[in-house]
């Protein structure tokens, strides 16, 4: 009987040891931390109904074609961190952003990222590889909590060969797209980096807006991504959002930027308003 006894105590002891709480505690917790797992979820859209598509290429789109598109698409949810698509790797239809934050980065020889572009809701993502043919040339990354509708390959060629407002709309993306290009490149090659890092700034801000104060930017972006961004070292990066601190243009809170001054960037950033 005394050995039980000892036995007993020696378990109780080892679980005060491993599990300070009482067994509520944990019990609560698990509860918890489904409940967040299950509150994770994307349900699918309606594409008749989803806000977004008027602001993407499909705002022209037939109704009809619309609904067989609804019909075939997966909606999927994506946390913080997890790659939608890899870099070299062959598409296998489009992507339609309904909500989040997205990043398409491509590794250079050194193993370092360089952002080529921030995707926000409405835009879509993969349409350049598919339509070439090529792989993709970037890999695309959640940096906020999305919710991606994933269009077929086969299905979104049937729709394009059909549907004329569609293709003309792809044609004015892909014009667009190309026009940024020579943009960039000529900033890269042309701006000192302190403008090319003003510039960066308000390009974020245009892309996800304020949050609601008017001021902080609505993205919690880390100083090597903003470095990736800007085709700088982090480092150099963290220097000059200093000096635009202490200028009174911007104010630092962690990964939060708040624009103070916007003239100023505008004029620091060497661009039109």
């Amino acid at each position: 009987m005394r050995f039980t006894s000892n036995i007993a105590v020696a378990v109780k002891n080892s679980w005060k040891r491993n599990f300070p709480f009482s067994a509520q505690f944990y019990l609560d917790l698990v509860d918890e931390l489904i409940a967040k797992e299950m509150s994770f979820t994307h349900e699918p859209v309606d594409c008749a109904n989803c806000k977004k598509r008027f602001t993407s290429v499909f705002c022209k789109v037939e109704n009809d074609t619309m609904a067989e598109i609804n019909d075939e698409k997966i909606c999927t949810p994506y946390k913080k961190g997890q790659v939608i698509f890899h870099e070299d790797s062959r598409p296998l239809g489009i992507f339609c952003v309904n909500r989040g934050k997205i990043k398409l980065v491509k590794t250079g020889d050194d193993g370092k990222e360089q952002i080529l572009r921030l995707i926000k809701p409405g835009d879509l993502m993969g349409y350049r590889a598919l339509l070439s043919g090529d792989k993709y040339s970037a890999s695309a990354v959640v940096m906020e909590e999305a919710g991606i509708c994933f269009i077929p390959k086969d299905l979104f060629m049937a729709v394009l060969k059909k549907d004329g407002q569609l293709s003309f709309e792809i044609m004015k993306l892909l014009s667009d797209d190309l026009r940024k290009a020579e943009v960039s490149i000529t900033h890269f090659a042309q701006k000192p980096v302190r403008e090319r890092l003003a510039e960066a700034l308000l390009f974020i801000k245009e892309s996800y807006g304020f949050k609601p104060d008017g001021k902080t930017i609505d993205l919690k972006i880390s100083r090597e991504e903003l470095a990736n961004l800007v085709g700088t070292a982090t480092e150099t990066t963290i220097r000059l959002l200093s000096d635009l601190k202490h200028e009174g243009v911007v104010n630092l809170e962690g990964k939060a930027i708040e624009i103070i001054n916007l003239k100023e960037l505008v004029k620091i950033a060497n661009i039109e308003d």
